[in-house]
């Protein structure tokens, strides 16, 4: 029997949905103006560009790493204690970090193990926050509206790419324009004893966090119940049996697999974009910007909102069109292959106009691939198992991001980061057109097929 939403489900999540999005436009402010910390503050030489690609990828690192090998163990979490709660407490903790990084940058004692900390315990945090969060919504709306509601989720990540760098570039000069007499009174006066305003940007994050906390107090949120509780209302399995549960799940429904091998072939292409687009827009786009009167900056911030500007409209236009309804795969695997494509052109453009076109048309093919993929985990996956299924996912799909990043961290200080971005582009791209030629993969959506493979893999001998 299919699971039904409790009623005013879709109105909780909606709510849910604006103050988590707030949060996801804090932590946008912090990634942005850490990079500008790193680039500007802490290297800001040219000769400074090995150790400044090091402490991007190492940065990255510090935030994958948690990400990608605690989702199973978070997942499980998920599945074990109350979803909100977790939330609640994740949040409450990252703004508590937040505000310690706070302290560091306004006295000027912060160095780059102390970041690397941070962001370490940051996403451990927004991990087991995640795996609450990410199986909550799918107990509140509909399977009707869920391609709808993923949409929605796609939209806010990609709008807080766009007002995220302009708010942050604010934000930063917010203490000179203090020092310059712009802000009047005891707060102008205070402010303008900051070096910049990196330090005020993440106390915004901060408070995003503890609004977002708040707010849950006052939400109704169900968690699945389990059907392997014991007569004494206790789990008689250790947690760790629980990640094997999920992971099997998987194992024996070979097409889900071979999606999450897909999305490990893009992760992989992509995510060195992260360190490699403040190289590039240092060295291979200086020219162009410098010449139409940009700052460092202004450059990272218009391709930084381009690339929002494209995830929005493509989240709108999901989020209104509601996604196909069957051969959801089609969905996944064709925008893969246009940012495969776009990819190329993205790396080899010395133009900065022509880099920021393909910037949106690299994000907005975003949400189309997330929100089928998502659909096709939520409708595939019983909800008593999102948290375990949905953490190892996770971990298939986000594997190679470690590995990416140091690629690219090592790759950036030493080769042309535009040609780097390029080749990645024309790998996945090519991958990605042979898997619509893939008949295990394109049959991701045939539930009965999927089971019975999972039947016949339990039933044959080890």
């Amino acid at each position: 029997m299919s699971y039904q939403a409790p009623p005013n489900g879709f109105r909780t999540f909606l709510v849910v949905w604006v103050t988590q999005s707030i949060s996801v436009f804090g932590t946008a402010l912090t990634f942005f103006v850490t990079t500008i910390w790193l680039t500007q503050t802490l290297y800001p030489r040219p000769e400074q560009k090995p150790a400044l690609a090091f402490a991007l990828s190492a940065v990255g690192l510090a935030w994958g790493l948690p990400a990608v090998f605690a989702a199973p163990l978070a997942g499980a979490w998920a599945d074990r204690h109350d979803r909100k709660r977790t939330m609640m407490a994740m949040d409450f903790a990252n703004g508590c970090l937040s505000l310690v990084m706070v302290a560091l940058l306004v006295t000027q004692t912060m160095q780059l193990w102390m970041l690397l900390v941070l962001m370490l315990l940051y996403s451990l945090a927004g991990a087991f926050h995640n795996a609450a969060f990410d199986t909550s919504y799918a107990m509140l709306v509909s399977e009707e509206q869920l391609p709808r509601a993923n949409g929605m989720m796609q939209t806010i990540w990609s709008l807080s790419g766009i007002l995220s760098p302009m708010i942050a570039a604010t934000l930063i000069s917010v203490p000179a324009l203090a020092r310059q007499g712009w802000v009047p009174g005891a707060v102008g006066a205070a402010l303008g004893r900051l070096t910049d305003g990196v330090a005020l940007a993440i106390t915004v994050d901060a408070i995003t966090f503890f609004i977002a906390a708040a707010t849950l107090v006052f939400l109704f949120i169900p968690s699945p119940k389990r059907s392997d509780v014991g007569v004494d209302g206790k789990l008689n399995k250790s947690i760790w049996a629980d990640v094997k549960e999920g992971a099997l799940y998987i194992w024996h429904r070979r097409p889900l697999l071979w999606l999450l091998g897909t999305f490990t072939v893009i992760n992989f292409g992509t995510t060195p974009l992260g360190v490699l687009q403040p190289l590039l827009v240092k060295f291979n786009l200086a020219a162009d910007w410098s010449a139409r009167g940009f700052t460092f900056e202004t450059a990272l911030a218009l391709l930084a909102t381009a690339f929002g500007i494209g995830g929005v409209v493509g989240g709108f236009f999901v989020s209104a069109w509601g996604g196909l309804k069957t051969r959801r795969v089609y969905g996944v695997v064709v925008p893969m292959i246009v940012v495969g494509v776009v990819q190329v052109v993205f790396g080899l453009s010395s133009l900065l106009y022509l880099t920021a076109a393909m910037s949106f048309l690299l994000d907005s093919m975003t949400p189309a691939m997330n929100a089928h993929s998502q659909s096709i985990w939520q409708t595939q996956t019983p909800r008593e198992l999102q948290g375990r299924v949905f953490a190892v996912r996770r971990l298939i799909a986000w594997v190679m991001i470690p590995f990416s990043t140091v690629l690219a961290g090592l790759a950036g200080g030493v080769f042309n980061p535009g040609v780097v971005i390029a080749v990645l582009g024309a790998f996945q791209a090519l991958f990605c057109i042979a898997q619509l030629f893939n008949p295990s993969l394109l049959r991701v959506e045939d539930k009965a097929y999927l089971d019975q493979m999972a039947v016949r893999a339990e039933t044959e001998p080890a």
